[in-house]
């Protein structure tokens, strides 16, 4: 029997306050359940710097809330599940695709929509292009079903359809309450899913709305 995928956590707020990352000044912002904040600026301005240090994976000053959960109160693994970070250039540990998730069958239909054949859990990940290994890094990402999603240029190999495809399944988990920050230097990209964005250049973060 199939064991059902676990229930999402009741939905909360993401709220930054004075967050300090790596050459940034202090930042403070928070996105509410269901909402997708981009995160826009040149290459090397430090999108991707904020993203970990939301996530608690490189040195930062700063207090990071989920609801009632603070991240200095619980153990960074723990917070990770919660928070989850998906690279530019995700890693991997195992040979195969299918030996980085839980339940790789499970995930056939979901591979689907973002245009991966079921089979491609057997290949070797060595094998893989550039842009199958982002749609299946993010897929990994979403097995266990995180509260927060924090993206940094998840499409950036893709071709139109498959960027599509992405854009659409993370609308449809926004739905159920999960929180995004889309990092992106695409600005028409960020325009379609966000209507709030953070600017990030010369070590500063200000907050930026989308026209209407």
């Amino acid at each position: 029997m199939t064991t059902p995928p676990p229930s999402p956590a009741p939905a909360s707020t993401l709220e930054v306050h004075g967050l300090r990352p790596l050459n940034l000044a202090p930042v403070e912002f928070a996105v509410a359940p269901g909402e997708c904040l981009g995160v826009q600026g040149p290459s090397g301005s430090g999108k991707t710097v904020l993203l970990r240090a939301i996530a608690d994976l490189d040195p930062n000053d700063g207090r990071v809330v989920l609801g009632e959960e603070d991240r200095d109160a619980m153990p960074a693994p723990a917070w990770r599940r919660r928070v989850r970070f998906v690279a530019a250039e995700p890693g991997w540990w195992a040979e195969t695709v299918a030996e980085h998730f839980t339940d790789w069958p499970g995930q056939a239909a979901a591979a689907a929509e973002l245009g991966l054949p079921a089979e491609i859990g057997e290949r070797p990940v060595i094998e893989l292009s550039t842009g199958e290994r982002q749609r299946l890094a993010l897929l990994r990402a979403l097995e266990t079903p995180p509260r927060v999603l924090l993206l940094d240029e998840p499409t950036a190999a893709l071709d139109p359809a498959s960027t599509e495809a992405v854009e659409a399944l993370v609308a449809a988990k926004r739905q159920d309450g999960l929180i995004v920050l889309w990092a992106s230097h695409d600005r028409e990209q960020l325009r379609r899913v966000a209507r709030r964005r953070l600017l990030v250049a010369d070590g500063r973060v200000r907050e930026e709305r989308a026209p209407e």
